[in-house]
């Protein structure tokens, strides 16, 4: 597939704006690590070498203690699995990650209550929250499920909006009337009452909440396709492609909407940034994803109660400016590449 002289000018245009650029080069590498998070972040070992053969517990199935040569049969501490074989001395060793701790799992200590502060010895680099669990675990497997979260509810919007709104722009008349008054009575729905509402009824999901926040979440892009759409149709292509006898279905998906990429690639950084935000406030009220799926709110709400252990909140308010700015940054780089006037500049 050959890219159109246009598209390559506006490729180029991006990468000339340096922050943007970098920002979506961390951005991908912070998605990319999130990914493989069990291989960083985990409380299983990535090898154990027992007895002159290879384990690979991670993405394997559960192995019990007496695999190894424990006395018990719930799945092996292997943490504690590589104490025991360094005093064994019998060639046996375990490589563990480098955070090893699962964003579930709790660490107690004796005679001490959590939150535990951030130590390199027990490797808690950002410490513990309230009930013991690593902080570092709960933001990277939080940062993904947010980061696809926002990634699902940008698609669902999307496709709601791009098409009533490019369905509106085009056949405008009583059907045009008809969806204004819809969405300007809809608009008026108290989004967060809705949320309440469910979540006293049943415990939300991921995608469940997924659903209620695009059930809301559609307008904003609703209405500005469906200026585009008014502004493409009147163009000589459509009328070329009504003389050809191409349906009403087909000019709107194969023709009005490729040239309104531009609008629709401008909007996804903004609404990804918007999503990641979203999420984070419903889990930081308790309407969000169930307890205890890892989210950056549910940490924010346990530093907001216990402003002693700082390391919590800011561990969290680090991770979402990092994140958001980097966001940002591409949504502004990617706006300036598709600008038709090319006359600002970024430093």
């Amino acid at each position: 597939m050959r890219l159109s002289p246009l598209t390559i000018k506006k490729i180029r245009r991006f990468k000339s704006i340096k922050r943007g650029y970098w920002s979506l080069i961390i951005f991908a590498l912070m998605v990319t690590l999130s990914l493989g998070a069990e291989l960083l972040v985990n409380r299983r070992a990535l090898i154990v070498h027992y007895q002159g053969r290879y384990y690979f517990p991670v993405y394997g199935r559960m192995l019990p203690g007496k695999t190894f040569g424990l006395d018990y049969n719930y799945e092996t501490n292997y943490r504690k699995l590589a104490k025991v074989f360094a005093s064994r001395h019998a060639g046996d060793w375990v490589l563990m990650p480098v955070v090893p701790y699962g964003p579930y799992e709790n660490d107690l200590k004796p005679n001490r209550y959590p939150p535990f502060a951030p130590s390199f010895a027990d490797r808690h680099f950002l410490g513990t929250d309230t009930i013991g669990r690593d902080v570092l675990a709960r933001l990277v497997y939080g940062f993904r499920i947010a980061v696809f979260f926002s990634l699902a509810l940008l698609a669902a919007n999307f496709l709601i909006g791009v098409s009533i709104g490019s369905a509106m722009g085009f056949w405008g008349g009583k059907f045009d009337l008809f969806f204004q008054r819809i969405i300007e009575i809809w608009s008026n729905v108290p989004f967060l009452y809705v949320i309440i509402i469910i979540s006293s009824i049943v415990v939300p999901n991921f995608f469940m909440l997924v659903v209620i926040m695009a059930l809301f979440g559609w307008i904003s892009i609703t209405w500005t396709i469906r200026t585009m759409a008014y502004k493409e149709k009147a163009r000589e292509y459509v009328l070329a492609a009504r003389a050809m006898g191409a349906s009403d279905l087909r000019i709107i998906f194969r023709h009005i909407i490729p040239n309104t990429v531009a609008i629709i690639v401008t909007f996804a950084p903004f609404a990804v940034s918007s999503g990641i935000i979203s999420l984070t406030s419903l889990d930081y009220l308790g309407f969000g994803l169930p307890p205890p799926t890892p989210s950056w709110g549910e940490l924010l709400q346990q530093g907001w109660a216990n402003l002693d252990a700082w390391w919590i909140v800011a561990s969290v308010i680090v991770a979402m400016v990092i994140t958001l700015l980097t966001v940002t940054f591409i949504g502004e780089a990617v706006r300036e590449a598709y600008d038709p006037r090319m006359h600002t500049t970024y430093e």
